[in-house]
């Protein structure tokens, strides 16, 4: 059984039925708040609904996520932030290559696909790539509360790190 979920604004009715179509989709369930359930009435005129839910409680409110930030950051080998802080925190999670963060206590963690950091609120710190791999991380943190400080110096990039792996 094919299963999608689709979100839409302005061409909903059009994005839903041609994914509808595309999948050949024979029985279609709709999700929907009941504050909603006019307008997906309205998206979903004509297509085989065979149910609708309108029992849906939301994650976070809308003024809550509003204040969400997320970005897919990409760093060459040897790139690295200023020394920062967040006045609410970051959480960094690391989607490929190899992720140095390092704080002003001098620690520096190597971190790996699949690694999640947390850096609390107020708290200085850096992170970027090692100097022979290519990173991605997806940094995640609310509002627009960032102090940006000075550049981070080669001796503070090259201290000793700690893996986040075990020697195997």
């Amino acid at each position: 059984m094919t299963q999608r979920v689709l979100f839409a604004a302005d061409e909903a009715v059009a994005l839903v039925r041609a994914e509808v179509e595309r999948l050949g989709a024979s029985r279609v369930m709709v999700i929907a708040a009941a504050a909603e359930a006019e307008l997906a009435r309205t998206v979903t005129t004509g297509l085989p609904v065979v149910l609708r839910w309108d029992e849906v409680a939301m994650h976070a409110p809308v003024e809550v996520a509003e204040r969400a930030r997320a970005n897919m950051v990409r760093f060459a080998p040897g790139a690295r932030t200023a020394w920062h802080s967040h006045g609410l925190g970051q959480t960094l999670h690391v989607v490929s290559g190899v992720a140095l963060i390092g704080t002003r206590d001098g620690v520096i963690i190597e971190a790996h696909p699949g690694d999640t950091i947390g850096c609390p609120p107020g708290e200085e710190h850096w992170h970027g790539a090692t100097p022979d791999h290519f990173m991605e991380h997806i940094a995640l943190w609310e509002g627009d509360e960032v102090d940006w400080l000075e550049h981070v110096t080669d001796a503070e990039y090259g201290r000793p790190r700690t893996s986040t792996r075990t020697s195997r």
